[in-house]
């Protein structure tokens, strides 16, 4: 029997890892169901959700050239398109906050970025190579205090 994309087939599990589960197909193949496509909600361990034996409905997802087939249990299951439709929306993020550095956000100011001279690129490479020299020297200040001292050795 060939195994086809997109066909929804009966299959029983035959094997659990933490990662997903095998399933059998008819014709004696084997496909991998992953962790993430076992149901609509997350799934933490996939023990809670399968076992060993269970005879599951799949869909094939894809088949790779080396015979590997993953498998779909979310997918194989049928949902009316008004229940997709009356899910409810997923909440907006939370705006970004602004980030910390020059004149951005200060005295309220709105036009402030604006109003800064614009850097060449040499500058702008004078001030990033002093900004981690400085960065680094203050790390290895740090770990030579937290080890003794120059020439510090741990025994």
């Amino acid at each position: 029997m060939s195994i086809e994309v997109g066909s929804k087939l009966q299959g029983k599990v035959t094997g659990i890892t933490h990662f997903g589960a095998f399933v059998e197909l008819p014709g004696g193949t084997t496909g991998l169901v992953h962790i993430s496509e076992v149901a609509d909600n997350y799934v933490k361990d996939i023990k809670e959700v399968l076992k060993v034996g269970d005879e599951v409905l799949v869909k094939v997802v894809n088949v790779e050239q080396d015979g590997k087939i993953g498998l779909s249990i979310r997918k194989a299951q049928e949902r009316p398109k008004e229940e997709m439709a009356s899910r409810p929306p997923r909440p907006a993020r939370p705006p970004r906050p602004a980030r910390s550095g020059g004149n951005y956000g200060k005295g309220g100011n709105s036009g402030a970025r604006n109003q800064r001279p614009s850097l060449s690129f040499e500058d702008k490479m004078n001030r990033f190579l002093k900004d981690s020299e400085e960065r680094l020297s203050t790390l290895k200040r740090q770990t030579e205090s937290k080890r003794g001292g120059r020439g510090a050795r741990r025994g």
